[in-house]
């Protein structure tokens, strides 16, 4: 249900800006990810940190958006978040020696720090061509065509990449050592 809720504000700001332009998808993403934060807030009496700082990004970026009628930070929202996102799991395991993939779910499960550190680069990977791709899709290709992107291609990647992780991890946990 989690997911779902925050994928219904990426519907709603496709649906807006198919059906009037970017400006009105941005103000509907805008409304509907608040609404999706409390309806989390009150199902669930947390919200992740993650969760979170997206929610912030959609209102920075998207009332940047509004109040300077340029698109542009609506689109940069997604390529900073990806890029920052890479940054964040690298940085985190080369300087901190912590594995925020292994943090997230090292409760659940029971890999070597190899496997875990595989992960980790697997998703900084992700992350890191999610950005580059953002880039080129802001700047090469329609506003209508950066809502599909949004709305429905980079969720889907993700979702992908998470089966990919998933198999990953089941293939590697009979090994599971405790490094």
């Amino acid at each position: 249900m989690k997911q779902l809720l925050n994928f219904i504000p990426l519907i709603f700001f496709f649906v807006f800006l198919t059906v009037y332009d970017i400006f009105a998808g941005v103000k509907a993403l805008m409304i509907t990810a608040t609404l999706a934060l409390l309806i989390t807030w009150i199902v669930y009496k947390k919200i992740e940190k993650m969760e979170l700082f997206s929610y912030l990004m959609v209102i920075v970026f998207g009332g940047l958006t509004l109040y300077l009628h340029n698109e542009d930070f609506i689109k940069w929202k997604v390529t900073l978040i990806n890029f920052l996102f890479a940054l964040i799991l690298l940085v985190s395991q080369i300087f901190f020696k912590k594995n925020l993939i292994q943090r997230l779910l090292g409760k659940e499960l029971q890999l070597s720090t190899q496997v875990w550190n595989r992960l980790n680069l697997l998703w900084v990977l992700f992350f890191i061509l999610c950005g580059i791709v953002s880039v080129y899709v802001t700047y090469n290709t329609s506003t209508e065509f950066f809502g599909i992107f949004k709305a429905f291609i980079l969720p889907g990647a993700s979702l992908i990449l998470t089966l990919i992780s998933g198999i990953y991890i089941y293939k590697h946990m009979d090994k599971n050592t405790n490094n």
